[in-house]
């Protein structure tokens, strides 16, 4: 079964707007990973200031290997829209953590 990987981010409500422009404009390179399953970034409702970036993979050595290679890279590098080249843009949240999760049970909507 697949893995599910949550990163829970502590994002302040001025910097809401931020985050979720960042994560519209990423390049997309998770998209065509090898074993990636899906992504979702969950905007809190009430009651927290943690949006949860959600993403399913095939196996932890999906996972890792996109974490060492692309997403690495795509955070590690300079030149990042709205700043000037080797400049970094000032993080949209205030913390970060990860869980992760083992698929044990997963369901569909029935068809008609």
């Amino acid at each position: 079964m697949s893995i599910v990987k949550i990163n829970a981010l502590t994002v302040p409500a001025e910097q809401r707007e931020v985050l979720e422009q960042r994560f519209a404009s990423r390049a997309g390179a998770v998209e065509s990973s090898d074993g990636f399953e899906w992504f979702e970034l969950l905007r809190p409702v009430e009651g927290t200031d943690q949006y949860l970036v959600y993403t399913r993979w095939r196996s932890e050595e999906d996972f890792q290997a996109w974490m060492e290679g692309p997403m690495k890279a795509a955070h590690q590098g300079g030149g990042a829209a709205g700043g000037e080249a080797g400049e970094r843009p000032k993080p949209a949240a205030t913390g970060s953590s990860v869980w992760s999760f083992e698929v044990v049970q997963q369901a569909a909507p029935k068809k008609a």
